[in-house]
């Protein structure tokens, strides 16, 4: 793993993070403490979505992450991923090059860097959006932490879309985790095509959604101006 050797960050919870009480089903996982790196407004803007899949898609997921990215990050959604290889990485690098803004949920302490080939793309997150990890310096890191990074991830988000995974993806912890937590999950088009997968249609029997027009998330979604009036 890469490290920083300076890094300037941050503590607070997730309800100064979200700037708003959690309910109970929130409660029961969230992290009692996050460490953030990077100068995105706090309590974070919304709409906030999550656009995660495979580490290793192929060059149809990396296109269609990419155009789901731009179609939301143009229209003020800010993207959220978990710094991965594949999907993750071709979802913050879009929004990055749209102009808009992105959150890296990380499963290792802020000064350090999973894979190492995002050592320079987190140091981009960190010094003009935003980077997060709820583990502390010195947290020796394992593969768990990473699902609980997923988990994360789903619960500042306002909803998750899965753009490409296995039946054994990491992704998955993360779209059931939205479903237990109330939030929209959508499973892009492309992936219904695969019969032999198993997790598409037992997510859409709890409340997934097919997703096959980017545009569609604004009926879900609401927009900047309505999430003021609603905390106003």
């Amino acid at each position: 793993m890469g490290m920083f050797k300076e890094l300037e960050y941050s503590s607070i919870s997730v309800k100064d993070l979200l700037g708003r009480t959690l309910n109970d089903v929130e409660i029961k996982y969230a992290p009692k403490i996050l460490h953030i790196a990077g100068p995105m407004e706090i309590p974070l803007p919304r709409p906030r979505v999550s656009i995660i899949g495979s580490r290793k898609a192929s060059t149809k997921g990396l296109e269609a992450a990419q155009t789901i990215t731009k179609t939301l990050a143009e229209n003020k959604t800010v993207i959220v991923s978990g710094l991965a290889e594949g999907i993750d990485t071709a979802a913050h690098k879009a929004a990055i090059a749209t102009g808009g803004k992105t959150v890296a949920v990380i499963g290792t302490p802020l000064n350090k860097v999973y894979p190492q080939k995002n050592f320079e793309l987190q140091e981009e997150i960190m010094n003009n959006h935003l980077v997060i990890s709820q583990f502390s310096i010195g947290h020796p890191t394992t593969p768990k932490d990473f699902v609980l990074r997923n988990r994360t991830m789903a619960l500042i988000s306002d909803a998750t879309i899965i753009v490409e995974a296995g039946d054994t993806s990491g992704s998955l912890h993360q779209g059931w985790e939205a479903l237990r937590l109330g939030r929209p999950l959508f499973i892009w088009k492309s992936i219904f095509s695969n019969t032999k997968l198993i997790w598409p249609e037992k997510m859409l029997q709890y409340g997934a959604m097919e997703l096959s027009d980017p545009w569609d998330m604004f009926e879900i979604l609401p927009s900047h101006l309505e999430i003021l009036d609603v905390f106003q």
